[in-house]
């Protein structure tokens, strides 16, 4: 990952049964461990219902809590007021560091934005529909679509050997113009910057950057794939050889 992370972090994991597919939880409950220790594992929904049947057969296997919210009322989400709720409740009782908000819902944009206000770390983990408020009220966000492991092929042979993840964004215009800018801000008198601390970087101006969204594993080759950057190893005065970027003279 981009963003260094602390594995003792101490989290609480709230998760929408709405708005996630339960076939993204294998990929979910690993990613999440990449920055801490999952402490409260929680999931809102009405179990009654069969929409649910996919949550129901992997909630063991995981720890995690169900707190069942019957849908009295059409239109009215019993689960999100739920989440919300106990959300707030562990912001003041709860010995945590941060929370991890899984929902694609723009309805958690404003508990989001009040967690981090009190000083909790906030990540969010939804699908690619996630409104954009909810993706910018997070620390971090991580799309779904990164974790869940690719469909099985429909043919053998040459098909299969390159059935791999396929990328879920483009590099447009936008992001690429915030990566030269976090280039240019870090830059030392020479124009370079560490790779190490590129991606914080981006990550302060568009939370949901993961290098994955784009089909690549490191941010070295993402920002190698940018006409406008360029990459290579270079020597510091202690003699020791590190990766670096830096906005190309000639388009400056």
């Amino acid at each position: 990952m981009q963003q260094p992370t602390n594995t003792d972090l101490r989290l609480a994991v709230l998760i929408d049964a709405d708005n996630v597919p339960a076939k993204a939880i294998h990929g979910m409950i690993s990613e999440i461990a990449n920055y801490g220790k999952p402490t409260i594992k929680r999931i809102y929904g009405d179990f009654t219902s069969n929409r649910l049947n996919g949550w129901k057969g992997v909630l063991n296997e995981h720890a995690i809590t169900p707190m069942q919210q019957y849908s009295y009322t059409t239109g009215k989400n019993a689960s999100d007021s739920a989440l919300i709720i106990d959300a707030m409740d562990m912001l003041h009782l709860a010995n945590v560091d941060g929370f991890f908000i899984v929902s694609s819902d723009s309805d958690f944009t404003r508990l989001a934005t009040r967690l981090r206000e009190s000083g909790k770390l906030v990540f969010g983990m939804g699908q690619q529909k996630t409104p954009e408020a909810f993706i910018k009220a997070c620390e971090k966000f991580i799309y779904l679509e990164v974790l869940m492991p690719p469909k099985p092929p429909a043919t053998s042979g040459k098909a299969a050997a390159s059935a791999t993840a396929k990328p879920i964004s483009r590099l447009d215009a936008p992001m690429t113009k915030a990566i030269i800018a976090a280039v240019e801000g870090l830059a030392d008198e020479n124009g370079w910057v560490h790779m190490g601390r590129m991606g914080d970087a981006i990550l302060k101006q568009r939370s949901d950057f993961d290098v994955r969204n784009f089909g690549y594993k490191k941010l070295s080759d993402l920002l190698s794939a940018i006409p406008e950057l360029r990459v290579e190893s270079r020597e510091n005065d202690k003699g020791v050889k590190n990766l670096c970027v830096k906005v190309r003279e000639k388009l400056r």
